[in-house]
């Protein structure tokens, strides 16, 4: 027993206590601890694997989209008793695509029968061919489509609407489907709606039943409302498609839409391991797009107006080497700014929440099952709310009523939750308008209005914050005459609103801000992609060409004379041109001027007309020049010219689309219905082009 006795003092000694009484005991004793600190040590050994591995996590990315082949399983899972509706659409800025997915959540909420499923019409085929024989499958569809820029069908819904509406010598061949059209536009533009209208008008002739008259959503105003009327005209119509066959004394199932929350988890910085999710080389299988844009450094950035301009506008190089990107003349570049750190900090205060707290969002629960599909896709994570209020975050255009909504839910001050449901409601219409719309009252504007509201991050991000979204510039370089580069010439967004504030354009201000790489290795650096158009030179350089483009609107214009220089250096036969540009002085905001002279004298432009409005004792503009030249401007046009306008599309391209309307009239004596006959008969042969916004 000597032995036990020895060991007993020897531990005893360790843990520093005297192991008195029995041996037996004292054995209980050492069997005990020797047990625990076994287990304290495999303890240890777990955590420190689990901290290693934490700090090899990747970057959080959405979920993929469900492929064609998952579509066609779906379809064949809808039971008997179901009816299938499909819900299509067509987005640039993720609001069409909100009401689509708030639109399907309400149609399931109400009706047991339906089997509702929504469809980003980019991925409703994989090629055009399938395009028909899945269209001939559906029975009850509903297309959310917005009109953008001048008169155009978005990027997702561009391939669906060219070969839907171009397939006109068909025989009527959709009399299966029942459908209903919303649209999306803004008044102020000239082709209001325009492809909900068409799409509608083109579905009721392929032999398509109309359930209900086309919306017509307008964005000047409260397009929120505007889809609200119509939804309420739907609702009748559905109830004779979607009820059961007691349907008529089954009272409608009340339906209070639930607020989209993320679920969110927090995580430890200092095992936690974050990389820049955003590519930048080339590979053989790289696609950028909208959702999958290119970061790259700014190599150039330098101010264009004069010391003597009280405005601003940036000429910005974009260093594309090595990335695989390309593009022509004409094609837009889309760019995702960041939030300057003013506007993020002020963000971060409203919210309560500190900048460097390192979470992510996701659509699931934590077992895996689905949140609900309204949520939009989360954006990459783990990142810090510096990072995700900088990259991700609307933060300074007027609240949509659904943040509203958000708010007021979350506000813990009744006379603020009152108020925001106010703003929110069918009976604040015009309150809405004057105190948010016309105000033009920023989302921090509204959160700092309403102090007590102070979602929580998973609200925030789904329902309060729309995505910020990229901003688009028509490119202002030739690739073969500035190789490895992408120009962008961009006007300073700078001003007070009816507030007060001052508002600073996102990407302008970013811009403004930016340091390019020669004068710094630190330097700026954006995710970019390249937005294809039809904005091009005519294919023969001999065909005559007449530009219109005041301010930043000479962008493309810039580009087209690079094109034209490097085709007369290599030997082609080039057709007059004439350039009509527009600027406040000549001593302030002439951009770009040495340029135009030296394309003037190297052959590229035939002759630069450019009016100055606030040089002489009355304002002059580029469509009064054009009348001055309108005999000249007519006859290039009869010889098969091509005539572009690029710039405000409220404004300026209005007037002068007015003003080719009377240089038509006059020049060929013809009345104004015929004159306007001959712009548009130039407008489908793709001789009269705009790039408007």
């Amino acid at each position: 027993m000597s032995s036990s006795s020895d060991l007993v003092r020897f531990v005893g000694s360790i843990l520093g206590v005297s192991l008195g009484g029995s041996e037996t005991d004292s054995m209980i004793v050492i069997i005990t601890t020797s047990l625990a600190v076994i287990l304290g040590l495999l303890v240890f050994l777990w955590k420190k694997s689990a901290s290693e591995r934490s700090r090899d996590v990747k970057p959080l990315v959405g979920p993929k989209p469900v492929s064609l082949k998952d579509d066609e399983d779906d379809d064949a899972l809808i039971a008997p008793d179901k009816i299938k509706v499909t819900i299509f659409y067509g987005t640039q800025t993720g609001t069409a695509e909100g009401f689509a997915k708030a639109l399907a959540e309400e149609i399931k909420a109400r009706y047991e029968k339906a089997a509702v499923k929504v469809v980003d019409l980019d991925d409703y085929a994989v090629d055009d061919e399938q395009y028909e024989e899945k269209l001939k499958k559906e029975t009850l569809a509903f297309f959310i489509v917005a009109t953008y820029g001048d008169g155009e069908p978005t990027d997702n819904a561009a391939r669906f609407y060219k070969w839907f509406t171009e397939g006109n010598e068909r025989e009527p061949w959709l009399q299966q489907l029942t459908y209903g059209v919303f649209g999306l536009g803004n008044r102020q533009y000239e082709h209001f709606n325009k492809i909900g209208v068409v799409l509608d008008e083109q579905l009721s002739a392929q032999g398509a039943k109309r359930l209900i008259q086309v919306g017509l959503g307008d964005d000047d105003q409260c397009i929120e409302d505007d889809f609200s009327a119509w939804r309420e005209l739907l609702w009748p119509e559905l109830d004779q498609l979607l009820r059961g066959e007691d349907g008529e004394n089954t009272a409608s199932t009340p339906y209070t839409a639930a607020i989209p929350e993320y679920r969110v988890v927090i995580h430890d910085p200092s095992v936690m391991h974050i990389e820049d999710n955003y590519s930048n080389r080339a590979n053989g299988n790289v696609s950028y797009d909208i959702h999958h844009p290119c970061r790259v450094n700014v190599a150039v950035q330098r101010e264009l107006h004069k010391p003597e301009s009280d405005r601003s506008c940036i000429h910005l190089e974009f260093d594309i080497s090595g990335t695989g990107i390309t593009y022509e003349t004409g094609d837009h570049v889309g760019v995702y700014a960041e939030n300057c750190t003013d506007t993020v900090e002020e963000a971060a205060i409203l919210l309560g929440q500190p900048l460097d707290l390192l979470f992510s969002i996701h659509t699931d629960n934590e077992d895996g099952t689905s949140l609900g599909s309204s949520l939009p896709p989360p954006f990459p994570g783990p990142c810090t709310i510096r990072t995700a209020l900088a990259r991700y975050a609307d933060l300074l255009n007027p609240p949509r009523k659904a943040a509203l909504i958000a708010l007021a839910a979350h506000a813990t001050e009744p006379s603020e939750a009152e108020r925001l449901r106010l703003l929110s409601s069918p009976q604040g219409k015009d309150e809405y308008s004057q105190w948010v719309v016309g105000s033009q009252r920023s989302l921090l504007e509204v959160m700092a209005a309403f102090p007590s509201a102070k979602p929580p991050l998973g609200v925030f991000f789904a329902a309060v914050a729309p995505r910020l979204q990229p901003r688009y510039y028509s490119i202002s370089s030739f690739p073969r005459f500035v190789p490895r580069r992408v120009h962008v010439t961009c006007a300073l967004v700078y001003g007070p609103t009816l507030t007060g504030r001052i508002h600073r354009g996102v990407c302008s201000t970013w811009m403004k801000n930016a340091v390019p790489l020669e004068k710094s290795h630190d330097c700026s650096w954006a995710p970019i992609f390249i937005r294809q158009s039809n904005f091009k030179l005519p294919a023969d350089p001999s065909v005559p060409v007449i530009m219109i483009g005041p301010g930043t609107g000479l962008a493309p214009f810039r580009g087209f004379l690079q094109e034209r220089m490097v085709l007369k250096e290599a030997g082609a036969q080039l057709g007059p041109s004439l350039l009509f540009f527009g600027c406040r002085n000549r001593r302030m905001d002439f951009i770009y001027e040495d340029e135009l002279n030296n394309f003037v004298e190297q052959g590229a432009l035939s002759e630069l007309i450019v009016a100055f409005s606030r040089e002489g004792p009355q304002k002059e503009y580029v469509q009064h020049k054009m009348m001055d030249k309108a005999a000249y401007i007519w006859s290039l046009i009869s010889k098969g010219g091509y005539l572009y306008v690029c710039g405000d599309a409220k404004g300026m391209a209005r007037d002068v689309h007015r003003t080719l309307h009377t240089i038509v009239q006059e020049q060929e004596s013809v009345d104004s219905s015929k004159a306007e006959s001959m712009v548009k008969k130039l407008q489908m042969e793709g001789r009269y082009l705009r790039d408007v916004w």
